[in-house]
């Protein structure tokens, strides 16, 4: 079967080896415009440009994907389906029409939960304990189209959203193949989502990461799992952003909401319930260190928060 692979970045560069090494046909790949990247930058290919340049195939980065020159080339190629693993656009139905057997997407939660763009940091930060993978139709409305397939996934209390998303790509890239094999051999079934249960994962923003040290140490330690390796989690200390890479929460006394406490061996903060104890810690203008490091450097005074 002739595809066209849609995708952007890391996560979806397991998917586009999967379909390289297997019966089908890729035929180009679409992704996103190269981006400025570091302090000079420079336009820089997305992972997924990058793999795709690498193995010969044909990339294409129109600036929208209903820009006409990209409809005229894809029509051309003439793909029988087009899959597709976090491409960051919205495709149009007179694109969605061009392939025979349509577009096909890896969306990495348990739909309807989680549609959007962000489903595992939702997951994590929800307190799900559960999520997954789903290969679905695409259709104009946000990924509401049927489920060809779906996996399961448990979301461990360690996890951080790059743990899992690097799981899920590899279960999900081998997801994606099956039913590009099913849609070729015409066994594929596609069944309606469920009408109840939909919720919506939008992008994390900086905001969403700043953590309210009043609120319970689980929900602090799931918001910094979600928020890992992006947007990081993040308080304040002496005026300036504080980042908090890893932490957990321990038994102890209550201590007040962002008041910091250190020993030689551990820096725990007060959070609205029991202790949150700091593993790794990102200071303004440093590198990650041990938290209880940084802490016998900082000369804390008695009191000393975050957030302030």
């Amino acid at each position: 079967m002739r595809v066209v692979f849609a995708g952007t970045p890391d996560v979806a560069v397991a998917s586009l080896d999967a379909l390289l090494a297997s019966d089908h046909e890729v035929v180009g790949v679409l992704t996103r415009p190269d981006a400025p990247v570091g302090r000079s930058k420079k336009p820089v290919p997305s992972p997924v440009a990058a793999r795709a340049m690498d193995a010969g195939v044909p990339v294409f980065r129109p600036q929208r994907p209903r820009d006409e020159e990209f409809i005229a080339q894809l029509t051309e190629l003439a793909p029988d389906c087009c899959p597709v693993v976090a491409y960051g656009n919205l495709i149009p139905q007179r694109v969605l029409d061009i392939p025979r057997l349509g577009w096909a997407n890896l969306h990495f939660s348990l739909l309807p939960r989680w549609r959007g763009a962000a489903p595992v940091q939702r997951a994590i930060m929800a307190g799900d304990t559960e999520t997954g993978a789903c290969v679905f139709r695409l259709v104009p409305e946000l990924d509401a189209g049927d489920v060809y397939a779906e996996l399961r996934e448990p979301i461990g209390p360690l996890d951080t959203a790059e743990d899992l998303l690097a799981r899920l790509a590899g279960s999900g890239s081998r997801l994606l193949v099956e039913v590009m094999d099913q849609l070729a051999a015409g066994t594929a079934v596609a069944t309606p989502q469920p009408t109840e249960g939909v919720t919506h994962a939008a992008k994390l923003t900086v905001a969403d990461a700043e953590i309210d040290w009043t609120r319970p140490a689980e929900e602090i330690d799931r918001q910094i799992r979600g928020c890992h390796p992006a947007p990081g989690a993040w308080s304040t200390f002496r005026g300036d952003r504080y980042k908090v890479l890893r932490a957990h929460p321990v038994p102890g006394d209550t201590i007040e909401p962002g008041v910091l406490m250190a020993t030689k061996k551990y820096l725990q903060v007060g959070t609205g319930t029991r202790p949150l104890e700091l593993d790794l810690v990102q200071p303004h203008g440093r590198k990650a260190m041990a938290a209880a490091d940084w802490a016998r450097g900082a000369a804390l005074a008695h009191g000393e928060r975050l957030g302030a």
